[in-house]
């Protein structure tokens, strides 16, 4: 099939490398003037893999979209309702409604705190049924040939069975997700609970990260189950599922970010970790649904009104006893 990826950062180089492993036709786009489109132009390769010459590069969006049957989008969540704009200009936006449109990206709008399948729904139409694709593994592990886990999530049954009989591979299992509401919350949520782990480390609380995990899935149980989906969702790969990769690796953005804030070295680095926004956009949704969220609440003062890390999560961990089910 012909697959187009827009966007060429880190992950979406490794979506393009992937789906041209698996047997697809690939062309990857980026932006005019793109630092990543540039370098992989010169050299086929970033700091993470080398893309197979089959892999066609362009700066031309009408026509990467318009040639694709599966479109993937992957770029900055805080970007895409501007980008599906550029869609629309481009005059691509019935056109994704005829295509498998997956969104490869991990976030909530801030301001309105909408999933990313809901800004889809608003600027392409209602006709569009985007399909989520997450889970853990990061890009250095699977081009090592480490294989891992991981979700597509939508509302039609049986577009994610064609997706995952054309993208499945012995590096990636895909599960079916049917909670797409659950799914993109929890995968967003996760990078919140990501920027405290990394907290912890750089305070020398890393014991500390069992508990933010057991209390962590508690608060978006909670959260998720007052929007309308599947509390159990977040106990799968796309949240609880995802830990590993962002808690503990060397390789998370968020966690990595985290630390920085302890140390006081994040300077602009909060561009590349998602869950700084994403913190701002859960604060809409427990207003909106009045659910406390102690724990995204805690991260937020840190990362938006500069409050003192050691103080708020030691403060956070001292709270009242109650019930573990709560």
């Amino acid at each position: 099939m012909r697959v187009s990826v827009l966007g060429c950062g880190r992950w979406g180089a490794f979506h393009a490398w992937y789906a041209q492993r698996v047997g697809h036709e690939v062309t990857l786009w980026g932006r005019r003037g793109s630092a990543h489109l540039a370098a992989l132009r010169a050299a086929r390769a970033n700091e993470f893999l080398t893309l197979p010459e089959e892999i066609r590069l362009t700066d031309d969006l009408a026509s990467a979209a318009h040639t694709a049957e599966i479109v993937i989008i992957s770029i900055h969540a805080q970007a895409l309702r501007s980008f599906l704009s550029d869609l629309r200009t481009a005059g691509l936006g019935e056109e994704m409604c005829r295509k498998h449109l997956i969104l490869c990206m991990k976030g909530l709008e801030i301001g309105t705190g909408k999933r990313l399948s809901a800004v889809v729904h608003e600027a392409l139409g209602a006709a569009v049924h985007p399909v989520v694709w997450v889970g853990p593994g990061h890009v250095q592990d699977f081009v090592r040939g480490i294989p891992n886990c991981m979700v597509l999530a939508g509302a039609d049954r049986d577009e994610l069975h064609t997706l995952v009989g054309l993208l499945a591979s012995p590096l990636i299992r895909f599960y079916y997700g049917e909670d797409l509401l659950g799914t993109e919350v929890g995968a967003a949520a996760k990078n919140v609970i990501g920027l405290a782990a990394g907290m912890l480390d750089g305070l020398g609380y890393g014991s500390l990260k069992g508990a933010l995990m057991a209390r962590g899935t508690r608060e978006l149980v909670r959260l998720v189950r007052a929007m309308g989906g599947d509390g159990e969702t977040i106990y799968g790969l796309s949240h609880l599922g995802d830990y590993e990769a962002t808690l503990f690796s060397p390789h998370s953005n968020n966690r990595r970010y985290g630390e920085a804030v302890v140390r006081g070295t994040a300077g602009d680095f909060c561009k590349i970790a998602e869950g700084v926004y994403t913190a701002q956009a859960l604060m809409t949704l427990s207003a909106e649904h009045g659910i406390d969220l102690p724990i995204s609440a805690t991260v937020y003062e840190i990362v938006a009104h500069g409050a003192d890390p050691r103080a708020q999560l030691t403060q956070l961990f001292m709270r009242r006893a109650k019930s573990e089910k709560e």
